[in-house]
Parts: structure tokens; C-alpha cells; sequence
């Protein structure tokens, strides 16, 4: 039987063996044949498989969606738009998280300037900002 080994695969992939293990438990990878001593033997398809996962996955594509590009990639009907709108969904979504971390910058911003690190910490700036009941 010709193929890889997981350990291989993980190599060739850049993870770790139990990043396989677990994408193959997601079904997110195809549980390989065994050989005869046991040994899972994956094919070349596999470390593809798991090169897009993570390159999807860094652009903030969580499991699920994951799982959705790839049934999409593989539905003989499915158009490109259909990719391109989940993208534009991630997207709107990435949009709103800076923005909210651009408030919790600007918030962080003035409590630290308001705050001189001297004195006891009964009179910090920041501690009595988080316990306001306005947060100001």
C-alpha cells in the first residue's frame, strides 16, 4: 500500500500529529486505509486538505466554515458566489471585531493616561473606572 504516514503528512502539512488526529475525528479529513501493521496510510490529497484548512483558519474561518467551503468545493452545483458570500460574511464579521477592539483601544488609551502608576492602589484611575456602574 503507497501513501504517507501521519506523522509524515503532519510534517509535510507543518502541524502536529494530533492536528491530523483531530481534523481526521472532525471529518474533516478522510479516515485513511491501514495497512496491515496498523499504520494509517494517507494519501498526497490529504496534506492539501489540511494546507487549506489552515490557511482558512488564518483567515479567521472557524471550524464550521471550514467544513462549509469544503462541501461547497466538492457539490458539482455550487457557484463561485456562493464561496465569495461566505467570505463577504467573514469579512462583515472581522469589520466588527476591529471595530470593537478599536473601543477597547480607545477606552484602554484614556484610562492609562489618566493613570500616573504612583500612589496606593485604592486610588487608581483604572480600578475605580472598572468599578463604576457607568465603567467611566
Amino acid at each position: 500500500m503507497q501513501g504517507l504516514k501521519v506523522g509524515e503528512v503532519a510534517k509535510r502539512a507543518g502541524v502536529n500529529l494530533q492536528t491530523v488526529r483531530y481534523y481526521e475525528r472532525e471529518r474533516l479529513l478522510a479516515r485513511p486505509p491501514r495497512t496491515a501493521a496498523n499504520y494509517r496510510m494517507y494519501g498526497l490529497d490529504a496534506v492539501q486538505r489540511i494546507r487549506f484548512i489552515k490557511r482558512a483558519q488564518e483567515l479567521g474561518f472557524g471550524l464550521r466554515d471550514v467544513r462549509e467551503l469544503l462541501s461547497l468545493e466538492a457539490a458539482p452545483r455550487a457557484r463561485c458566489r456562493d464561496v465569495r458570500n461566505r467570505a463577504a460574511a467573514k469579512l462583515q464579521e472581522i469589520e466588527k471585531k476591529i471595530a470593537t477592539l478599536q473601543g477597547m483601544r480607545r477606552a484602554l488609551t484614556k484610562l492609562v493616561g489618566e493613570c500616573s502608576g504612583r500612589g496606593p492602589v485604592t486610588l487608581c484611575p483604572i480600578l475605580e473606572a472598572l468599578d463604576s456602574e457607568d465603567g467611566k
